[in-house]
């Protein structure tokens, strides 16, 4: 699954890649992003060219994702065996709130997101349940969403916000045609203060 994971590596970590082209449904609230119209002006030749015009197109659909999830936290009463255990902790094991913040892009307009497995999910930890995932777009507006589905292996995770047919939405590209020394480019938004850009070669 070339084309899977080369989009993994280079997108999930930031939230979009050069690889993605931008897709918005009529009526959608920021510019449409026509094909083969990412690229600006030619780069001088030996120099880069700006990623400024792909950014913006891209960052509408790069989210912010927060979950909020119970661990199950065992009592522990540092006086056992002493005469002041009464005054340790009592009883069983407690829940204490918890969270987690990640970067995902939108893949349709009618609301399904991909982001690392890793944010929305406690892996091996037991006892940790996620109790709900919102999805918070650049222009500030929150979404709940729902796990559809996710793979521990290639870290990756799909989510659904329903009750939307008309959000940003970046449409993957042919990474089969990636080669050695292209640019590539991530977008994030893992604290939701705004996009984080860098850039570098597939190498």
């Amino acid at each position: 699954m070339r084309y899977a994971y080369a989009l993994t590596t280079a997108i999930l970590l930031g939230g979009a890649a050069t690889a993605l082209t931008l897709n918005q449904p009529a009526g959608a609230q920021t510019a449409q992003n026509e094909p083969g119209t990412i690229a600006a002006t030619a780069p001088r030749p030996g120099a880069p060219m700006s990623f400024a015009d792909m950014v913006a197109k891209l960052q509408p659909a790069v989210v912010n994702i927060s979950t909020t999830q119970r661990v199950k936290v065992d009592n522990v009463n540092p006086f056992a065996g002493t005469p002041f255990e009464q005054f340790g902790p009592q009883g069983g094991p407690t829940t204490q709130k918890a969270e987690s913040l990640g970067s995902g892009f939108i893949i349709s307009a009618d609301g399904y997101v991909v982001t690392n497995n890793h944010v929305i999910s406690a892996g091996n930890q037991k006892g940790v349940v996620v109790e709900s995932i919102t999805v918070t777009l650049p222009d500030r507006r929150e979404f709940k969403a729902r796990l559809i589905g996710n793979d521990t292996l290639s870290d990756l995770a799909v989510l659904k916000i329903d009750g939307q047919t008309n959000l940003p939405f970046v449409k993957f590209g042919d990474s089969s045609a990636t080669r050695v020394g292209d640019w590539v480019v991530a977008i994030g938004n893992p604290f939701g203060l705004g996009g984080s850009v860098t850039a570098g070669i597939v190498s």
